[in-house]
């Protein structure tokens, strides 16, 4: 009995030795880890997670990126040199919280971050607002072009600012126009006026709450650019974890989705100047919004980076002539 005890006794101080040996082989190893395998790392566990992308990135490896260098405070361009850093063992740590909440939150990167870009800005972000992503950044960075000339351009107005990013794109596209910013979310608004003002905008940006049109008078502009609430009541119950992180206020338009919309077409030409544009994103609604108004003439854009349903109608298309 008392040799069975040694033996046991042995063993177990073997073990604790063994995995003592093991902690400080791992610790020696995450020391010397460095960010690009983290982030690899990261990407294939969100893809075995089957996480929903889409709130700022569209790919496992970019949700990954963004988290990892917001974890360690880096910035999110380094080039290779960044990547071949090597991350200590707390900085590790602080990547896998980061990863772990996105995984059994399914909180969208861009509220983990509080940071999310757009047209090249870096806005912050909270759930008092979407994540910006509409194609439409692709549109404002091109100046509007071929659709109208940027030089003429004198005021824009920005239906559903939410975070402020289609406005504050426009006024930087568009250096000699002034921006209305309206939406009828109080919350959404404190967001977008921190953002015009981070970007010093706030001489030509002015941001106000209005439901659709109602605050604005009769105020008159060369682009009414939209992006409003277009989804509608099945596709909202099926939406991924994520979108419920987002503000409901900002998704939700009634049964079909076109709430918003036809509040839009039917206001906007009374506040568009002669060859003014109204450029609205209705995205999954796009086939819906074609049935209700057969009779409009929409030219529907197409987008280099992707992205779709979004429309541009004149003044006088609106108004039948």
């Amino acid at each position: 009995m008392g040799e069975l005890f040694h033996r046991r006794a042995g063993a177990g101080r073997a073990g604790s030795v063994r995995r003592r040996r093991t902690a400080a082989a791992a610790a020696r190893c995450n020391r010397t880890i460095t960010i690009g395998t983290l982030i690899a790392r990261g990407a294939a566990r969100l893809s075995r997670a089957r996480v929903c992308f889409g709130h700022g990135t569209d790919n496992a490896r970019d949700e990954a990126a963004a988290l990892v260098l917001h974890a360690l405070r880096l910035p999110p361009r380094g080039g290779a040199a960044l990547y071949r850093r090597r991350v200590t063992a707390s900085a590790q740590r602080r990547v896998e919280e980061l990863l772990a909440r996105r995984i059994s939150e399914r909180i969208p990167a861009a509220y983990l971050t509080g940071v999310a870009w757009f047209a090249g800005v870096r806005l912050a972000v909270d759930r008092r607002v979407l994540v910006p992503r509409s194609p439409l950044a692709e549109l404002i960075e091109r100046r509007f072009a071929p659709w109208i000339d940027a030089g003429r351009v004198r005021r824009v107005l920005d239906v559903g600012t939410g975070s402020g990013c289609i406005a504050i794109a426009c006024a930087r596209a568009l250096p000699g126009a002034r921006v209305d910013a309206i939406d009828i979310s109080a919350a959404a608004l404190e967001v977008a006026r921190l953002n015009v003002r981070r970007q010093r905008l706030a001489r030509r940006v002015r941001v106000r709450q209005s439901d659709h049109f109602r605050a604005l008078a009769g105020t008159t502009y060369d682009i009414i650019v939209a992006n409003p609430p277009y989804v509608g009541a099945a596709e909202l119950r099926g939406l991924p974890p994520e979108y419920r992180h987002e503000p409901r206020i900002a998704l939700a338009a009634g049964r079909t989705g076109l709430d918003s919309v036809r509040v839009i077409l039917r206001q906007a030409a009374r506040h568009l100047r002669p060859r003014g544009l109204l450029i609205v994103e209705v995205g999954n609604t796009e086939r819906a919004v074609r049935r209700a108004y057969p009779h409009l003439p929409f030219v529907w854009l197409e987008f280099e980076r992707g992205g779709g349903g979004v429309f541009l109608l004149t003044r006088e298309q609106l108004r039948g002539r």
